[in-house]
């Protein structure tokens, strides 16, 4: 029976005690990032005129407004991670494709992408994708957060293609040679024994990478989307109050800090308890 054919198991992921990555983000960072914000107000406090509101109830005050920021920022990096993530698992398998002509095209567009500066790609999708577009009888608008969400996914599907490569190459060989014995298809090899695999070494890289974008998606502010960042010189623009300056970017880098740091603890630990021993 084919259930009794020797087939080549997987490879045992295990973590180690000796040589484990290390986080760039500690818990000591948050802390000295707490203690700058709290001294900012303080001595935005004594810079400030008597009979003003205190910077701390200033702040308060339009939290609400800056969590709508916020918020924006989460979400375009989540579509852009989504688009990007199907756009690159596509364009990964391009990279790997028996075909010479796929691999090359596909190499160049993985190539281009992963070394454009984000920031110009978010100005190309910017000023070269309309407006506007025509389904059929109705005109849906493309807000300037929709074409800057595109112009994020561009990279991403350019680095999850090179995670994508990278995770299939790094599986025995023996496992292509097992699946061959067992009459699969390419294809069938790909989606029933490689990819499967693959998901654990790509994980701790993709989060990775899904923190790089959080912290890059205020660079939507200089092509004029209204996120966090936009709001917060808003803010200080409406209150004209020089102390305000620092406290209130110190907040809003806070906010970045609480939201990014469990994703990069959370990546270190997947990254232990994957990796090869």
């Amino acid at each position: 029976m084919i259930s009794n054919l020797p087939v080549l198991k997987p490879f045992r992921l295990q973590s180690t005690a000796h040589d484990s990555p290390r986080s760039p983000f500690t818990a000591h960072h948050g802390i000295l990032l707490l203690v700058a914000l709290m001294l900012s107000i303080c001595v935005g406090e004594a810079q400030a005129g008597s009979g003003t509101p205190s910077i701390l109830a200033t702040i308060l005050r339009w939290t609400p407004l800056l969590a709508q920021g916020f918020a924006l920022n989460i979400a375009m990096s989540f579509l852009a991670m989504a688009i990007g993530t199907v756009l690159g698992l596509a364009l990964g398998l391009g990279l790997i494709a028996v075909t010479r002509p796929v691999r090359a095209t596909s190499w160049l567009i993985t190539q281009f992408f992963r070394n454009a500066p984000w920031l110009v790609l978010l100005f190309y999708c910017i000023l070269l994708m309309p407006f506007e577009v025509r389904i059929g009888g109705a005109i849906v608008p493309l807000p300037g957060w929709a074409k800057s969400t595109a112009g994020l996914a561009l990279p991403v599907m350019a680095n999850v293609a090179a995670l994508v490569r990278g995770a299939v190459q790094s599986i025995p060989s023996g496992q292509w040679e097992a699946a061959e014995a067992l009459a699969f298809a390419r294809l069938q090899t790909l989606r029933l024994v490689i990819l499967p695999q693959c998901i654990k070494r790509m994980t701790p890289p993709w989060m990775n990478l899904y923190a790089i974008v959080v912290v890059a998606t205020p660079l939507t502010s200089i092509v004029g989307v209204s996120e966090a960042m936009t709001l917060t010189g808003d803010v200080l623009s409406a209150e004209g109050r020089p102390e305000l300056l620092v406290p209130m970017y110190l907040y809003l880098l806070t906010w970045f800090f609480i939201y990014c740091y469990p994703i990069a603890r959370a990546t270190v630990a997947l990254e232990r308890r994957f990796q090869v021993s």
